[in-house]
């Protein structure tokens, strides 16, 4: 690189970049981008996956919140006429700006691990305009995101994402394809938005809210932990077992929870 455009990572925006070529090859071929594809990258970085996104001919908008980075991504790819920069927070960024139909913004991005969750809960907010979402994120994270039921990774990340997704932990990559090289092992995962909800809730914000207090104190048996919301006897009645702890219940038995409370009339 020229250098002019060195750039060190900073550790303030959880930056490592990416830098093992046969790593970058994979998540590439796992992303299979194609010309009429409308993709979004968010932290480019050095532009590790950037050049071969932008070789599929697709159209590719960037969002990088280093404005040191601008320069370099800019003298690398500004002139390809299918390259867009957006100079911000992923976190604020309105994904609706870049006139994406329904089901069609494909998403890719090496997220820095501070960010990951928030930003994949601002990214399911828009879930009707994604097609697909491929991460490199903390390994533990992507175990947490593909858990099921009974284990220790099973909890509010987990459920919140399956509601709105199929999720597929795709495959691991070790430290020393990074520079620097982070302190844990990092993994690729794909999320598919669902066409249609498995387990459709009446309101997902009420469905939010319950699995958040159900896992406040996840070693509390759900008559205790929801006790400010719903009773043991509708608990009961929403075929779920009070006595049972949060990690043993699936998707669709809080759905039938949240159900429950949405139906329940409001204190006056």
């Amino acid at each position: 690189m020229n250098e002019q455009f060195q750039h060190k990572a900073r550790k303030r925006f959880g930056q490592n970049f990416l830098h093992d070529a046969g790593v970058i090859d994979k998540i590439l071929r796992s992303i299979r981008a194609k010309a009429e594809d409308r993709m979004l990258e968010i932290g480019p970085g050095q532009g590790a996956l950037t050049q071969g996104l932008l070789n599929s001919g697709a159209q590719l908008d960037v969002v990088e919140l280093d404005k040191d980075l601008v320069p370099i991504l800019m003298h690398q790819f500004g002139s390809k006429p299918n390259f867009s920069l957006h100079q911000g927070d992923a976190l604020k960024f309105d994904f609706t700006s870049l006139n994406a139909a329904p089901n069609s913004l494909r998403v890719v991005g090496n997220l820095p691990y501070n960010i990951s969750t928030p930003l994949i809960f601002h990214l399911l907010q828009n879930a009707y305009l994604i097609r697909d979402m491929h991460f490199m994120l903390q390994k533990e994270v992507v175990e947490r995101l593909a858990a099921g039921p009974g284990g220790g990774d099973w909890g509010r990340l987990s459920i919140m994402v399956q509601y709105h997704c199929r999720v597929e932990h795709l495959f691991n990559v070790g430290p020393g394809a990074f520079n620097p090289p982070p302190k844990v092992d990092s993994a690729i995962v794909r999320l598919v938005p669902h066409e249609t909800l498995p387990h459709p809730a009446k309101d997902h914000r009420v469905l939010e809210r319950v699995v958040r207090e159900a896992f406040n104190q996840r070693r509390k048996t759900l008559r205790n932990t929801l006790k400010a919301l719903l009773t043991s006897e509708e608990i009961t009645e929403a075929g779920v077992d009070g006595s049972l702890r949060p990690e043993q219940l699936d998707l669709a038995a809080f759905v039938r929870l949240a159900d429950m409370l949405s139906e329940k009339p409001v204190a006056a």
